[in-house]
């Protein structure tokens, strides 16, 4: 098992070598953007396996035990708003030459909006999303592994030492090699999640039934079929309705805001392939319950009670699959935990070099070489992942559920930022001082709902409640103080930016599934 995981992972890092071996980083250009050479397939495979992270893997098999299928409307909504970004966000930040999503902010508004909104996304960063990748990267791969047994150690401890190991290797990937090294590495182990996905349900399957694959599925399909239904209730952890109020303003921001997601499409060589890449990572969203929902519903049928349900996966990965299928599992797994975690850093990176250190050295007139700017970013990744690995095992002090300690969280900073580009993208007059204001507001106005008075409301439908005051508010200023020359776009595209001929085709099908697989997983189908 051990020697199948090293093979696996090793292969993969060593391919990922051969192909960028022969490239020189450099520019900051080739660094942070791989040079927009990406084509559609490494553009998809990228969006999919940087979404796709151990926090995933955890969290929706855990909430899948726990309560039912309702947890997958986060990935199955999600197609609906990536093709949303596809026709609208992406062809803005293609034809003014974005790096960075805030970017778009100091044409908008003003530099200093584009500097606030940076330092929020490097917190969010620092606090949640690197955090979090890393500890549920520790707790899936002890589970497989089952290291606190083997080596004799706590559990806690045990999950500090992987968070260390986890945190040092995968940083080596976006230091070393940026952003292409990533996309060659994720497009490999994108192709593997398919297979992984149709091996862990099959062999899943066939250890619940005894070794009959078919009596396995018909266990499932007849007990517990409460566990089935993705149509949430309002005691759920994911109530139905929250897909259309805060659940989608979330995934609009998260695809086509979200900094170390949108930067895997800007690196691509056109729009046309952006947008197939998109549609490829939509289809990879349609059969990714093969790995995020259902081993949660077979494990409802084989654990009747788990001391620590964040371990449901992994558990399930150690127990039905044979050693050598075992190894390769675990290298995917570890792939999608380095996919995220190296997306994390090198889009740290690039806010934090691009928008913050870089306009700082030209002010002063110090040293803004390219040689000095990678050299500053690869030192600035080494710090955001130390500070990383000492805030991830805190994370096993919350007890709500490790999936929603994610989305809750996130709330914080995803859909504040959110406000201020949306109101930005369909207004022309509305100030700086607004989305200063808009931004304040919502971060203090959220965290004292959530931290102090605990309204009895769910907190997506708090978000999208928050999002209209907001909106309100910068909308009235912008009316009382409007700006006094309006906004008027200006675009510097540095790629061809004809659209996919056939992107409302591929659109139309992809939603066509999405609303099907819904229905199938509902009292109208087979829950």
């Amino acid at each position: 098992m051990i020697f199948s995981f090293l093979f696996f992972t090793i292969l993969v890092a060593v391919i990922s070598w051969l192909k960028t071996r022969k490239e020189r980083l450099k520019t900051a250009n080739d660094y942070f953007l791989g040079n927009r050479s990406l084509g559609f397939i490494l553009v998809g495979s990228s969006l999919f396996l940087t979404n796709l992270s151990g926090n995933l893997l955890i969290g929706e098999n855990e909430s899948v035990y726990i309560n039912n299928m309702s947890v997958m409307a986060w990935g199955m909504t999600s197609i609906l708003a990536m093709l949303i970004v596809s026709e609208f966000f992406i062809p803005i930040y293609l034809r003014m030459g974005a790096v960075t999503t805030p970017d778009f902010l100091e044409k908008r508004y003003d530099t200093a909006t584009k500097k606030f909104v940076s330092i929020v996304f490097l917190i969010s960063y620092l606090v949640n999303l690197i955090p979090a990748v890393l500890y549920g990267g520790a707790v899936a791969i002890n589970g497989i592994f089952h290291f606190n047994e083997v080596l004799g150690l706590s559990y806690e401890l045990t999950i500090c030492l992987l968070v260390a190991v986890i945190g040092i290797s995968g940083s080596c990937y976006s230091i070393l090699g940026g952003i292409r090294a990533m996309s060659i590495s994720g497009s490999l182990l994108g192709f593997s999640i398919l297979a992984g996905g149709l091996m862990l349900s099959y062999f899943g399957f066939k250890y619940l039934g005894h070794s009959e694959f078919l009596k396995g599925v018909n266990t499932v399909l007849t007990n517990h079929t409460e566990h089935l239904n993705s149509i949430g209730s309002s005691t759920d952890q994911v109530p139905f309705g929250t897909i259309f109020t805060g659940m989608f303003l979330v995934n609009l921001y998260y695809w086509g805001m979200e900094q170390f997601i949108v930067q895997q499409a800007l690196a691509s060589r056109n729009l046309a392939e952006c947008q197939k890449g998109i549609a490829l990572a939509c289809t990879g969203k349609l059969i990714s319950p093969l790995l995020l929902n259902v081993p949660g519903l077979i494990a409802v049928h084989l654990y009747t009670k788990l001391p620590n349900t964040a371990e449901v996966f992994p558990r399930l990965v150690g127990d039905v699959l044979p050693p050598l299928y075992t190894g390769f599992m675990a290298s995917i797994v570890l792939g999608a935990i380095f996919s995220t975690f190296n997306a994390g850093l090198n889009s740290s990176s690039t806010l934090f070099i691009m928008n913050l250190y870089k306009p700082l050295q030209l002010k002063t007139k110090q040293d803004s070489s390219e040689k000095h700017l990678i050299k500053i970013s690869k030192k600035f990744q080494i710090i955001i992942a130390a500070i990383g690995i000492c805030i991830a095992p805190f994370i096993m002090l919350f007890k709500g559920g490790f999936y929603t300690y994610i989305q809750m969280l996130s709330g914080f900073f995803s859909i504040p930022i959110f406000t201020v580009l949306i109101v930005g993208f369909v207004t022309r007059k509305v100030p700086a001082i607004a989305a200063k204001i808009g931004l304040v507001f919502f971060i203090v106005t959220y965290a004292l709902l959530i931290l102090v008075f605990h309204p009895p409301l769910h907190y997506l439908h708090l978000l999208a409640i928050l999002f209209v005051i907001t909106t309100v508010i910068m909308l009235v200023i912008g009316r009382v103080f409007p700006m006094k020359i309006p906004y008027a776009p200006s675009f510097h595209s540095v790629i061809d930016v004809k659209p996919w001929r056939y992107r409302y085709f591929a659109s139309l099908l992809l939603i066509i599934l999405m609303c099907l697989m819904f229905v199938l997983f509902s009292p109208y189908g087979i829950a």
